[in-house]
């Protein structure tokens, strides 16, 4: 019988004050079923919700001050308009979005053992990737940066490449276990190569789990830190990890799980297809 580890109650790092705020539903919007006079049809919807001309006068951010040193985008801030959400949207950047790391947050990337990184190409194509190693595999290089290896894998490249292309990079980090809270960090990217960064910060680790050694790392300036609520993460237990290698499944290892090795694309055609 498998015995699982006694959990801890989650102690979090949210004060009452935000986790009313985080799981309060908005009391602004309620849903109402559409009139087809004055609700457009659903094919029209990004009509409604497009910026509007910045020289319009209905513009409710024509006024550049109004987003001076405002963290986010001019995107959420329309909409936040347009929710009618912005005193919450406010309290939420003035209490827990920051432009660095504090020691709270530090620690907290210290001890992860994964991280969810989104990037995005020129042309805006976006890309998620999981990273995953020891707890403090992504190291804290002060407060403005921190960075993360990347080691021998496929081939693809497919973050690297579009870091070259757009620095921009959202990287979530998440305790499943123990508090069950998450940071948000963003910020601008790029690609150092291992030796480089250890002239740089000769404190890096030398010591990597079952001998995987960094080619290169991924080093992000941090531009906004902030927390993710605990409201719609699962709490999960660790569990002893099973790999089958004594076989020659390549399903039952993983490397073809989904099927798609004998599948046409447009950029291939199996020979067996």
């Amino acid at each position: 019988m498998r015995v699982l580890p006694d959990l801890l109650p989650p102690t979090g790092t949210a004060s009452p004050d935000l986790l009313l705020l985080e799981l309060s539903d908005s009391p602004e919007w309620t849903p109402t079923a559409p009139d087809p006079v004055t609700d457009p049809p659903e094919d029209d919807v990004t009509q409604v919700l497009s910026p509007v001309d910045p020289e319009s006068p209905d513009d409710p951010l024509a006024d550049p001050d109004d987003l001076a040193g405002r963290p986010g985008s001019r995107g959420e801030h329309l909409l936040q308009c347009a929710y009618g959400t912005q005193e919450r949207a406010t309290r939420f950047y003035n209490d827990q979005v920051l432009d660095h790391l504090n020691q709270e947050m530090s620690d907290f990337v210290g001890r992860m053992d994964m991280a969810f990184v989104a990037t995005s190409d020129a042309d805006g194509e976006c890309d998620a990737s999981l990273r995953a190693g020891p707890p403090g595999f992504i190291q804290v290089l002060g407060e403005r940066a921190i960075a993360y290896p990347e080691y021998r894998g496929n081939g693809v490249l497919a973050s690297l490449g579009n870091i070259s292309e757009n620095p921009h990079v959202g990287v979530l980090m998440v305790d499943f276990v123990t508090d069950v809270i998450g940071l948000h960090v963003n910020g601008r990217a790029r690609i150092v190569e291992d030796e480089a960064l250890r002239v740089e910060h000769p404190e890096l680790p030398t010591d990597f789990d079952r001998g995987r050694t960094p080619e290169r790392w991924v080093v992000v300036d941090v531009h906004e830190a902030y927390i993710h609520c605990r409201k719609h993460i699962p709490r999960m237990a660790p569990v002893a990890r099973e790999r089958t290698w004594g076989t020659d499944d390549t399903k039952r290892k993983g490397g073809d799980f989904f099927a798609a090795k004998g599948m046409p694309r447009p950029w291939h055609q199996p020979e067996n297809a």
